[in-house]
């Protein structure tokens, strides 16, 4: 015959110890600052004492936690990436997406799942004031604009990406690089377009309006502006396409003009997505850790299901340039670090 069941330490039993209120064992247990030293040091110890675990994380240690994973379109490769990364994270993700959907919080409030993972997402301040009363832990993959600063995000380094990107082409020895971009209003090309106008100021060559364009991160964009770019009176000798989607629509408009890639063009992508590698020739792109975002992002909506809040509100990843074989220098000019010859 086994002996009584141990039952489990509650909140009440931790504040009945300490002598204080409920609400201030909850501050402490959630990393709030707004109590006294002595009594967080108290309750601390009493939380170590009866080996107390929140409700949230004895859930997560049992059971499958099921979180909402909300695309803006599911009509991309990169985001497979995201979604093996959020797999591997350990939560399950049930995959939709928005799909010019105003409602969609409405519809994710309703679901009464445990959570939701938001990816390249536009959070009106209505979408999350309906979440927050709802209290849907939430994190955002991607954001598409400036998130709030009390929603916890998951980005990468676009700036020092388009930078990387367009100083490697400056290297080679182009003077006339253009860039395609995604929506215009979206935070990450906005910071890859300044990262390739940063690096063409440094090199002390004035910004060309006519070779800025703005796509929609899909091939048929890259391959339109690509056409456009290679008709004006004085073409590009290389692009920086604003995702590796547009990078390919950018090779086959280049190849339907009968130019070499990269004989006659050099192109670069963002994201080193798996076709990057496999293309013919291999893409010289930006790594974008997309599994990895997604990891990250969803341990980060399981410690806060869990009751633990994040460390950092905003985590940006690194974003390495990999250099493969759509660079090389232009015909016509040798590369910065090799040596000029004189007439």
């Amino acid at each position: 015959m086994t002996g009584p069941r141990t039952r489990r330490p509650t909140l009440a039993t931790i504040a009945q110890a300490a002598g204080v209120s409920l609400p201030t064992v909850s501050k402490v247990l959630n990393g709030k600052d707004d109590v006294a030293a002595e009594t967080r040091a108290r309750v601390r110890r009493l939380l170590e004492e009866h080996a107390y675990v929140p409700v949230g994380a004895r859930r997560a240690a049992t059971d499958t936690v099921v979180v909402d994973l909300v695309f803006t379109a599911l009509d991309s490769p990169w985001a497979v990436e995201i979604i093996r990364g959020v797999v591997e994270s350990g939560v399950e993700p049930v995959v939709s997406a928005m799909a010019g959907n105003r409602d969609w919080a409405a519809k994710l409030v309703r679901t009464r799942r445990a959570g939701a993972l938001l990816v390249t997402s536009e959070l009106t301040k209505t979408d999350l004031r309906l979440l927050e009363r709802a209290r849907v832990p939430l994190v955002v993959i991607d954001p598409a604009d400036l998130p709030s600063p009390d929603v916890p995000s998951v980005g990468a380094t676009n700036w020092a990406g388009g930078l990387a990107a367009t100083e490697h082409l400056l290297e080679l020895g182009h003077r006339r690089v253009a860039v395609i971009g995604g929506p215009y209003g979206f935070l990450c090309s906005k910071a890859r377009i300044d990262g390739y106008r940063t690096a063409l100021e440094r090199a002390g060559i004035a910004v060309d309006p006519d070779l800025v364009r703005h796509g929609d991160f899909h091939h048929e964009s890259g391959y339109r502006h690509a056409l456009e770019l290679l008709a004006l009176p004085e073409p590009p000798t290389a692009i920086f396409a604003g995702n590796d989607e547009q990078a390919m629509g950018v090779i086959e408009a280049a190849r339907g003009l009968g130019l070499d890639v990269p004989g006659a063009l050099s192109v670069v992508g963002f994201d080193d997505l798996p076709v990057a590698r496999w293309s013919a020739p291999p893409l010289t792109t930006v790594r974008q850790p997309l599994a990895e975002m997604g990891r990250l992002a969803g341990r980060m909506l399981a410690d806060l299901i869990a009751g633990t809040p994040p460390r950092s509100h905003r985590l940006e990843l690194a974003t390495p340039l990999i250099v493969r074989a759509t660079t090389a220098p232009p015909a016509d000019r040798p590369p910065l670090n090799s040596p000029t010859t004189n007439d």
